[in-house]
């Protein structure tokens, strides 16, 4: 039987990284997108003519609306005839200190980066049955750094919702997670942005998008491993560190 993956933001950046990989070990994905149609359409069809016996749909939704997200793992279902695994990748991460958080950035930080993740869990558990899910966190989480304080409270929370998860869902459904740290830069900065960054990091290098990819491999070859957390972060998750000075 062939597999079959549902992405959130799949069209761009990491999405689009784990839907190529994906597709390449043989995977149908469902590429979901919000602002970039074009490039989900064109992606889809790259993919379809690289895997023809492969399936490769796209579907609109915005995560920021309840009834959208609502139908999402049905659509799923329809368009691919069954769902293996749910990868939750799409977020919003937006600054502020607590002090400066409104609630209209308190409630676009949740909405998209948890609670949207939260039902499609839920759903894809009940209409699904079995399989895999993933979900994004971020190595923010082991500070309690306030410079993004919404964002990085919903990625806490989304680590806990993984763990509580993992214990309900198994042993049919296993949850994971993976935090990645010094990865792509913002589409407005170059890469002397990310070397900056990783000045910091144990590792003094920006990890690009190949950490992430073992990690989800690693992942979805374990049958026995749920409820985890892989930190592809190059160590930044052990703290953070002066630069080297020569």
């Amino acid at each position: 039987m062939n597999q079959n993956a549902i992405i959130t933001g799949a069209s761009k950046r990491i999405g689009r990284a784990i839907t190529e990989h994906l597709a390449s070990q043989g995977w149908s994905v469902l590429i979901h997108f919000n602002h970039s149609p074009d490039q989900a359409v064109e992606l889809a069809a790259s993919l379809s003519a690289r895997y023809p016996e492969q399936k490769f749909k796209t579907i609109q939704a915005d995560l920021a609306v309840p009834a959208e997200v609502g139908t999402l793992i049905n659509q799923g279902i329809l368009e691919l005839g069954h769902l293996d695994l749910l990868i939750n990748n799409a977020s919003v991460f937006v600054p502020g200190s607590i002090g400066k958080t409104s609630l209209e950035l308190l409630d676009s930080q949740f909405s998209i980066n948890f609670q949207a993740p939260f039902f499609l869990m839920r759903d894809f558990s009940t209409l699904c049955k079995k399989g895999n899910i993933i979900n994004l966190i971020d190595t923010r989480i082991t500070a309690n750094k306030p410079d993004y304080a919404a964002y990085t409270l919903s990625k806490k929370a989304l680590w806990e919702l993984t763990k509580m998860a993992a214990l309900e869902f198994a042993p049919d459904i296993r949850v994971n997670a993976i935090a990645p740290g010094v990865t792509l830069a913002p589409s407005d900065l170059g890469d002397d942005y990310l070397l900056n960054l990783a000045t910091h990091i144990p590792m003094k290098r920006p990890g690009g998008l190949d950490p992430i990819l073992k990690s989800l491999e690693f992942i979805l070859g374990n049958p026995y491993l749920t409820g985890q957390l892989l930190f592809a972060d190059g160590g930044e998750n052990l703290g953070t560190i002066n630069p080297v000075k020569k």
